[in-house]
């Protein structure tokens, strides 16, 4: 005698399987869109953060300006206030830099979901921030969640 599963028990552990992966995928990919706006606050935080501490080394030596926008990216993105730079990307996840030819300001691109909010280094007042309006656009709601 022989000892084995019959097909009915194999279809029905593969119909188990199938519907436990129907549920967890989905999750998993709400899973990363979660993780990278995690990232884009974390990095957003730590650029203000650097921003502050750039000016408050400024302020001990008398100069009571802020980090050109220029200056904002030495060595690559962020690496001008950052001790790490980000590599510029556009891919999800990721900054882009997009404009630091003005002394005024400097002009980012962070991505998540597809879409790319625009985020604005104003050198006058130290400002990191992007625009969340009314959050009618996709921009705007993901610029909101990024920022609060």
């Amino acid at each position: 005698m022989r000892s084995a599963f019959s097909m009915i028990e194999l279809v029905f552990v593969i119909v188990i399987l199938g519907i436990l992966a129907a549920v967890a995928v989905p999750k998993l990919a709400a899973t990363r869109t979660d993780a990278q706006i995690a990232k884009g606050r974390s990095d957003i935080a730590s650029v203000r953060s650097a921003i502050i501490n750039e000016r408050q080394s400024r302020l001990i030596t008398g100069d009571s300006t802020f980090i050109k926008g220029t200056k904002i990216n030495d060595g690559g993105v962020f690496g001008g206030v950052l001790t790490y730079p980000l590599t510029s990307s556009t891919a999800d996840g990721h900054w882009e830099d997009v404009d630091d030819s003005n002394d005024d300001n400097a002009t980012y691109k962070f991505r998540a979901q597809g879409v790319a909010v625009e985020f604005t280094y104003t050198r006058s007042n130290g400002v990191f921030t992007c625009d969340e309006g009314d959050e009618s656009t996709d921009e705007q709601k993901l610029c909101a969640k990024l920022i609060h």
